[in-house]
């Protein structure tokens, strides 16, 4: 499990582009946590990053 701050390096898009993405059902779903503490699942975050226009979220 990484948060947003984690993961930035590696994604080649913005923060509200990955939200919007992630809103969309094109990226990894979030966990929140908490309020305040959102986590992505890692092994979901590879498999976005090796194929990211074919990737759906599952559920």
């Amino acid at each position: 499990m990484s948060r947003w701050e984690q993961l930035r390096h590696f994604i080649p898009v913005g923060r509200e582009t990955w939200r919007q993405l992630t809103l969309a059902g094109k990226a990894p779903k979030p966990i929140r946590l908490s309020e305040r503490c959102t986590m992505f699942d890692n092994v979901e975050v590879h498999r976005w990053l090796a194929a990211p226009t074919e990737f759906r979220a599952e559920g």
